[in-house]
């Protein structure tokens, strides 16, 4: 389907801040291999995603990205900045929606990197740091917006099921997932020498050994979230991905997450939004 008209920004520097959160969606969706996870090798547990639906709809949302950064130039965190995202945000699903033919593609997506790209651009504080960056993002989640419509997705209704945060929980807590697991492990996997690939696919591990991911609950239950949290630490304590049995583990783990119908999406939505944090604190936005 033909895509709405959308603007960019009329800043260079949010437009730069909505170019490296569309990067990160698309560095997200290329990283092979993951577990049950839409990759440059198979669709994991979907049957109506693809590799190119995936990138589009990242390109599509990056001026959605940069307008939350627009909006947040000389201004302090306050509920009109939280209502004024969350209305681009819900305009940002729609485009998605259009983009994909009605397919949700970045959804998750949306709600953290759109509270990140705000936090990047806030005016009580141009954050230093990935953590900075993640605790204000943080302050702004936990002011509530009016107009969010009272509807239910799945993750909500595994949230609620099973009595355990979600995304709206994570980013609310400064995305401690992001701050505690994938930013040090993707650290230390640089600091070891591993390639890149490596330390983003060991990052991707770190959140899925630790994060309770509503994707997984609402498609396989604690049996399914159990298996990927446990297969995901053997991972991490094998040696990481750079490992020839920590290698093999993840290509078994994916087969297994694809026969269950489980899929981290969740983590996914995370780990762009660690690699986002992380360019932005080494670019010339946190100078």
């Amino acid at each position: 389907m033909q895509s709405r008209q959308r603007t960019i920004s009329s800043n260079p520097m949010c437009d730069v801040i909505g170019t490296l959160a569309q990067q990160a969606l698309i560095a997200e969706v290329t990283l092979t291999p993951k577990p049950g996870l839409v990759d440059a090798r198979n669709t994991g547990a979907h049957t109506d995603l693809t590799v190119d639906m995936m990138v589009r709809s990242a390109i599509c949302l990056g001026p959605y990205f940069s307008q939350m950064a627009a909006a947040a130039e000389q201004q302090p965190v306050s509920v009109w900045l939280r209502e004024k995202i969350g209305a681009l945000g819900r305009d940002a699903e729609v485009a998605m929606m259009d983009e994909t033919g009605g397919v949700n593609t970045h959804r998750g997506a949306i709600w953290a990197l759109g509270l990140l790209s705000t936090a990047a651009r806030v005016s009580s504080s141009k954050p230093r740091t990935a953590e900075q960056l993640c605790a204000l993002a943080g302050e702004i989640a936990s002011l509530e917006d009016r107009h969010v419509p009272t509807t239910f997705s799945k993750g909500k209704r595994a949230s609620n099921h099973y009595q355990v945060n979600g995304a709206k929980q994570q980013a609310q807590l400064g995305f401690p997932a992001i701050t505690d697991h994938a930013l040090p492990t993707l650290r230390l996997s640089r600091l070891l020498g591993h390639s890149e690939t490596e330390a983003r696919l060991n990052a991707l591990l770190a959140l899925t050994a630790h994060l309770t991911d509503t994707c997984v609950l609402s498609r396989a239950g604690l049996a399914g979230q159990n298996l990927l949290q446990s297969r995901s630490r053997a991972i991490l304590s094998a040696g990481g991905v750079s490992t020839r049995e920590g290698y093999a583990m993840l290509e078994q783990l994916d087969h297994e997450m694809i026969a269950l119908n489980a899929s981290p999406g969740g983590a996914a939505d995370l780990l762009a939004a660690t690699l986002f944090v992380d360019w932005v604190e080494h670019s010339e936005l946190s100078k």
